[in-house]
């Protein structure tokens, strides 16, 4: 052939063949991205992302996930709020905090611990041995969830006016330190920082949540993502339910892969789950009496700013479906 002829016409249906292969294949592809639902989660360092994929149930996704990570669940419930993420967790009275403020969400799902996990800590030296003592002390918490509560709780059972305490609203890093330093008496805080604080500070505990709290960690949506993702937000949440049920058989296994991940101790680690027992809870009549009790509760020590309805504030479908 001679430069600057022209190729054969085979050659030349050939190039188009392939180039209209190319051109459906482009088209496929750009279709099947569209078609595919991303579900933004919101996570914690060795949150519910590793955990799923430890216990080997993050395989063959429907859809895809789109994951971030805070470094605690008020960012996630701020961006639940804002409709950056679909899914999040959190502790139940911080849940019910962000919902009374207006936030479009719903619990969905969730998982109880140990009521006994939450605990109010003293130094090992404190001459404080029970509730009872806590009267004209200072007290850290985080404000608006389980460590407010807690203190509310505590000092109502053993007759103490609110006003007969000092609460510090201390975040747990910060409270931690402040126990330590002497500055604040006692600590009502939860897991993991509870067994760190009891293993690595020689510090003990003086009350707990038993009968106080219901302990309980919900699985949140937004109400965009119920609406426009609700297979797929369903379907995370039953590979979450059958995760933590795989964990409760696995500690050792599950603490050793956490305590990687956040560089906590893993003897730490593994005392929390043990203490927790995390397992997942059905959001049925039970359950949502039990939240608004405390929620009534909440609304009583000034934590929440009204008094809610907590049907209105969880969906039960997510429940009713993984049941069938």
């Amino acid at each position: 052939m001679r430069f600057g002829s022209h190729p054969r016409p085979a050659g030349r249906r050939l190039g188009a063949a392939l180039l209209a292969a190319a051109v459906t294949l482009a088209s496929a592809a750009a279709a099947f991205a569209a078609d595919t639902v991303v579900l933004r989660v919101g996570d914690q360092k060795g949150g519910n992302r590793s955990l799923l994929g430890i216990a080997g149930v993050a395989k063959d996704l429907p859809y895809r996930i789109e994951g971030s990570e805070f470094p605690a669940a008020a960012p996630i419930l701020e961006a639940l709020n804002a409709g950056a993420l679909d899914v999040g967790y959190t502790g139940d009275l911080s849940f019910l905090t962000a919902y009374a403020s207006g936030a479009p969400i719903r619990a969905i799902g969730g998982t109880r611990s140990d009521a006994r996990t939450q605990a109010i800590l003293v130094r090992q030296d404190s001459p404080i041995r029970s509730a009872t003592d806590l009267k004209g002390k200072r007290l850290a918490g985080t404000r608006g969830g389980w460590g407010q509560f807690l203190i509310s709780a505590t000092l109502e059972k053993a007759g103490i006016a609110p006003r007969e305490a000092t609460f510090a609203p201390l975040n747990p890093v910060d409270a931690r330190g402040a126990l330590m330093a002497g500055s604040v008496d006692a600590w009502a805080v939860w897991e993991p920082y509870a067994s760190f604080a009891t293993l690595k500070d020689g510090a003990r505990p003086i009350a707990d949540g038993e009968g106080l709290t219901p302990t309980i960690t919900f699985i949140v949506a937004s109400d965009s993502a119920i609406a426009t993702k609700r297979v797929a937000v369903q379907d995370f949440l039953t590979r979450l339910n059958k995760a933590r049920l795989w964990s409760l058989d696995h500690l050792d296994e599950y603490a050793r892969n956490t305590a990687g991940l956040t560089k906590l101790p893993e003897d730490v680690v593994r005392a929390a789950y043990a203490a927790q027992r995390s397992s997942p809870v059905a959001i049925d009549d039970g359950v949502v009496k039990e939240i608004q009790e405390a929620s009534d509760r909440a609304t009583r020590y000034g934590i929440l700013s009204r008094t809610l309805d907590v049907g209105r504030a969880v969906d039960r479908s997510f429940t009713a479906a993984a049941s069938h």
